[in-house]
């Protein structure tokens, strides 16, 4: 019996070490940082290993809190990761802190945490300038696209505009593939945040082709994401975000992603901050999507 309880001892210890975020941050000198490739302006690449982006320098900011707090100077490793496969690599600690397009949502808060909200985004669709289509309802008989791992086409088909519409799925691997797939004719709308679809249509090769229409499907709040059951570790976050929020450094970092020039070809996305955006910074809090009113 003396040995059992020894032995569960030890494996608690184990979980609650293997949870410390902090200590694994300080032991290894490093934070790995999940960042998404193509979610401009939330998190993207710029070639060559670099990522940058709205939640990209807000995480950067968030970890040199952390720094300060741990009293040393960790290095950054970026490690891109997808919608497939961003939860599991929180969950099994290989990435520490996510920094891309996530969707804080019930059902997520059950296997991971969330920060405080830092953007809130409709899910609405993308299609061609000349293709006529202006609303959900239009898209009896088209082909969708939206991308692996997201849930916008589930949020599409609950939507009261949609019922009795027959639409055909298609998933893109990324959301890079997802806006490639309706660039080239083989799907007739691209389902998913305005935000990653006004940075996929802004650095696309001809922006004036497509545009962004129809009703909100739905109002999601995201945030930076890592791993569950790691209070230490949220309460350091935390503290970063509402911090950036009282002083005005979001807005000003929120102003240079999304109504200012972006690399790499200085453009800007004109996203002004929404009303719901504003009142998660005067009240910051890590709500789920469920708690937002149904557009």
């Amino acid at each position: 019996m003396k040995k059992s309880l020894v032995l569960l001892a030890a494996l608690v210890a184990a979980g609650v070490a293997q949870a410390d975020t902090l200590k694994k941050i300080k032991d290894s000198g490093k934070v790995v940082m999940g960042v998404r490739e193509s979610s401009a302006p939330l998190a993207y690449t710029l070639g060559g290993g670099k990522y940058v982006g709205y939640h990209v320098e807000l995480c950067e900011r968030i970890v040199a809190d952390v720094a300060k707090q741990l009293g040393t100077k960790p290095t950054i490793e970026y490690t891109p990761v997808t919608s497939q496969n961003r939860i599991p690599l929180v969950q099994n600690g290989t990435v520490d802190l996510e920094c891309g397009s996530t969707t804080n949502n019930s059902a997520r808060q059950q296997q991971v945490s969330f920060g405080p909200t830092t953007y809130v985004t409709e899910v609405r669709m993308a299609v061609p300038a000349k293709s006529g289509i202006n609303s959900i309802s239009q898209l009896n008989g088209k082909t969708v696209v939206t991308t692996t791992g997201t849930t916008s086409v589930q949020h599409l088909r609950k939507h009261q505009r949609a019922q009795g519409i027959d639409f055909k799925e298609v998933y893109g691997k990324d959301h890079a593939d997802s806006f490639l797939i309706l660039e080239s004719g083989r799907a007739d709308a691209f389902v998913m945040d305005d935000n990653i679809l006004a940075g996929n249509i802004a650095n696309s090769k001809n922006p004036s082709d497509f545009k962004i229409v129809g009703e909100a499907i739905s109002v999601e709040p995201i945030a930076v994401m890592f791993r569950k059951d790691d209070p230490a570790f949220k309460k350091a976050v935390d503290d970063s975000v509402r911090g950036m929020m009282k002083s005005g450094e979001l807005e000003k970092l929120y102003a240079k992603w999304f109504t200012s020039p972006t690399p790499p070809r200085n453009i800007s996305y004109n996203l002004p901050m929404s009303g719901a955006l504003k009142a998660a910074i005067a009240n910051p809090n890590d709500n789920p999507a469920e708690s937002y009113a149904k557009p």
